[in-house]
């Protein structure tokens, strides 16, 4: 029974990762797939300048909501925890390789936002503000709210004093990082340095 309920959770957690709420509003907002417009990924922060703010603000409450969904339904089965982990890195790869979309998703980050909102709640305020810090500083949305989510990390050990929650977070964060790495050359290649892709003149500094 347990071997079922491990599976049940795992596929749900992909399941949800899969819901392809930017696509979704695209379609349904201007008929547009968002994979073909602005920097071509399917996440939040296209949406935002491809399609509007509050489409944004939808789209990101919707990815970060799927991920804590996942891991929220494999805590309610009951299955080890190990297996909560995996739901939420499930959620992720869903999201990057969705099977509504024949696999060709988006980034992940406001994914492993949820998903680590619940599995470390402790670390919401610690996120929170760094985010709002960093873009103060660099006015780039996207490094700031990853610069904010490495707080995990340090939240595992330093509240929670578990090694496991500390490898867990790392692992989690290395999926959108990975996969956000061509994006960085190409930005670098229209940038005149890797200072002006850090750092944008206005909210609306976009390569």
């Amino acid at each position: 029974m347990e071997g079922v309920l491990i599976a049940l959770a795992l596929v749900i957690a992909y399941l949800f990762g899969s819901i392809p709420s930017a696509y979704l509003i695209g379609r349904l907002r201007k008929g547009t797939d968002i994979r073909e417009v602005g920097t071509r990924n399917m996440g939040a922060m296209n949406v935002f300048y491809s399609i509007g703010f509050w489409w944004g603000i939808l789209v990101l409450a919707m990815d970060v909501g799927k991920g804590a969904a996942a891991v929220a339904v494999a805590y309610a089965l009951d299955v080890p925890e190990i297996v909560q982990f995996l739901a939420g890195g499930a959620a992720v790869l869903g999201h990057s390789f969705p099977v509504f979309l024949r696999f060709s998703g988006g980034k992940g980050g406001a994914t492993c936002i949820g998903i680590l909102f619940f599995v470390m709640p402790w670390g919401i305020p610690w996120c929170i503000g760094i985010f709002g810090l960093i873009l103060l500083i660099t006015r780039y949305p996207t490094v700031s709210y990853s610069v904010s989510l490495l707080c995990f990390p340090f939240v595992g050990w330093l509240k929670y004093d578990r090694w496991q929650l500390i490898v867990f977070s790392v692992v989690l964060l290395l999926i959108p990082f990975i996969r956000y790495i061509p994006r960085l050359k190409e930005m670098r290649g229209k940038a005149e340095n890797w200072g002006h892709v850090f750092r944008r003149k206005s909210l609306e500094d976009r390569f």
